[in-house]
């Protein structure tokens, strides 16, 4: 059976904005993540922990990493799709390429701290193709938005400042 990537895409960051609001309901930035296995199965899923935890490593993608490492028992997460509602940072995106994972789809962009950024100011290791690592953008990014929109407004009072998502 053929599966249309992108209501497949569509479906599983539906599971990473459930994390993503359950973020938002703790007071975190949110974000969430989801680890998909080349079959469809969803070996890991979590949220943004870093008030929490009060560590920059409890960011969405690292905490799902973990956890589908531990799920299958290695590290390495060959086959396997990151399903994550904000672009991931260069920390983030670092570890996807070091988990070896095939792909990242990703909601809303990141105008801060996305891994596009250090892209463009020419880190080489996004441009190796040996550790390339497929990149799809944009899905169900309006929610995505929107969330954190919300997050930010809430944060600072309508009038301040939204971290580039006004």
């Amino acid at each position: 059976m053929i599966v249309d990537s992108s209501q497949m895409h569509a479906r599983f960051m539906c599971y990473a904005l459930e994390q993503a609001q359950k973020a938002f309901d703790e007071d975190e930035v949110p974000v969430g993540a989801v680890v998909v296995t080349g079959e469809g199965e969803i070996i890991a899923q979590d949220y943004n922990r870093v008030e929490q935890r009060k560590t920059q490593n409890a960011h969405a993608e690292m905490l799902a990493l973990a956890q589908a490492g531990a799920k299958i028992g290695d590290w390495r997460l060959n086959g396997c799709w990151l399903y994550v509602t904000l672009e991931p940072c260069a920390m983030c995106f670092n570890a996807l390429v070091l988990n070896r994972v095939e792909g990242v789809v990703f909601g809303a962009r990141s105008p801060l701290f996305g891994y596009h950024l250090d892209k463009v100011s020419g880190v080489s290791l996004y441009n190796d193709r040996s550790f390339s690592i497929e990149v799809v953008e944009g899905v169900c990014s309006e929610k995505s938005v929107e969330l954190l929109q919300s997050f930010f407004k809430n944060k600072r009072g309508k009038s301040g400042r939204s971290e580039g998502w006004a």
